[in-house]
């Protein structure tokens, strides 16, 4: 009886493990891409118990696997410790608990640390670190100069988070970028967009990146298109540290921050571009032509018309294909220009696309009917 008591006690184990490992979902996120790029979707910026957060480290890494994320770093703060009563301070620990745990979920994972002075000149975020500890100096810019001396990325954190004549570009930012020591700023902190600081970005060649800031556990909630983690587009040659590396170097990001996606107008127009796809008329009238737009990413796109013809404002929900009716101009031009009013390529200016009914393979015989208005 005893050893049937045993077996069985085994079989429930295990009936449970499989059914934990098999109920662990991953989200999928779709957002489109560049050609000749891997898209890396990225949160640089959370907290754990080791500063201000009140999660263990091996969570952070479970709610990035969880959702969709290929890389993340922890930037627990440097100078500001409210839990060292409870937990020692220690600036490498929060890396070196949560690191095996990536590499088993196949997450790219980067040692960092948030630099947290007053305000201004604010805080900032190092990551690609080899060893927190050094940053771990009175003198600001020396911080700085030991981060780079690691060959860290450096990036502004949520310049305006105290309003912005706290938050505006000085003497301090303007010295770390001479030096080289700044190289990207972060044009959006949870669900805040700051816009002076997308300025400075164009303004001053600086890569944009948005991050969660997450501090408490992040809920799984399931994403959709005005509800989601905050996060920064990579286009990296590959899936690697190095390759991240160099992409975020070369500026060659966006950010998606609930239904709004930032970033250089190159990568926006590509990204576009591998979402929408408009479909020949499969009706037509004298005058109009009767066609299907599909958007396959996760975000909700809102056209504005920029030109003489077509609809006014075009909605194309995530993964839903939507009718449009186009009015035609006597010489049958089938380019309609729009705006999406959702991706900035700086602040107040959305991108310019142009949407090309194709021709259809058998033509359509025109109808006598009037086109709905």
């Amino acid at each position: 009886m005893r050893r049937v008591v045993s077996w069985a006690v085994v079989v429930l184990l295990w009936l449970w493990t499989v059914s934990t490992v098999t109920a662990q979902t991953r989200q999928q996120i779709h957002v489109g891409g560049v050609p000749g790029y891997q898209t890396l979707k990225c949160d640089f910026h959370m907290h754990t118990v080791f500063s201000d957060g009140s999660v263990w480290p091996t969570v952070r890494v479970e709610e990035a696997w969880r959702d969709g994320l290929d890389a993340i770093a922890i930037t627990d703060h440097i100078e500001y410790q409210p839990h060292k009563d409870d937990i020692p301070t220690k600036h490498n620990r929060p890396f070196e608990i949560a690191a095996g745990r990536a590499r088993e979920l196949g997450l790219l994972f980067l040692r960092g640390a948030e630099i947290t002075r007053e305000t201004p000149p604010g805080h900032f975020n190092g990551i690609f670190l080899k060893d927190v500890e050094p940053l771990n100096v009175k003198d600001f810019f020396e911080v700085f100069q030991r981060a780079n001396e690691q060959e860290a990325f450096v990036f502004w954190n949520h310049p305006g988070w105290q309003g912005p004549e706290r938050g505006r570009w000085g003497d301090a930012q303007t010295k770390l970028l001479e030096k080289g020591w700044m190289h990207g700023i972060e044009i959006c902190n949870g669900e805040t967009y700051y816009a002076d600081a997308h300025q400075w970005a164009v303004q001053k060649n600086l890569t944009i990146v948005g991050n969660s800031d997450s501090h408490g556990p992040i809920a799984n909630c399931g994403w959709t298109a005005e509800n989601h983690r905050t996060i920064t587009l990579v286009f990296a040659k590959a899936k690697t540290l190095d390759a991240l590396h160099e992409a975020l170097r070369a500026g060659r990001t966006a950010v998606w921050c609930k239904n709004q996606l930032y970033g250089r107008e190159s990568f926006l127009s590509a990204i576009f571009k591998r979402s929408v796809r408009v479909g020949p008329p499969h009706h037509r009238t004298n005058d109009a032509l009767f066609v299907e737009i599909r958007n396959g990413s996760d975000i909700s796109i809102a056209l504005e018309k920029a030109g003489k013809f077509g609809p006014d404002r075009i909605t194309l929900a995530p993964h839903t294909s939507s009718l449009a009716v186009f009015r035609t101009a006597a010489d049958g031009n089938r380019d309609f220009t729009y705006r999406v009013a959702n991706f900035l390529t700086a602040p107040n200016q959305p991108l310019t696309v142009t949407l090309t009914i194709p021709e259809l393979t058998e033509s359509l015989p025109a109808v006598r009917e009037e086109a709905p208005q």
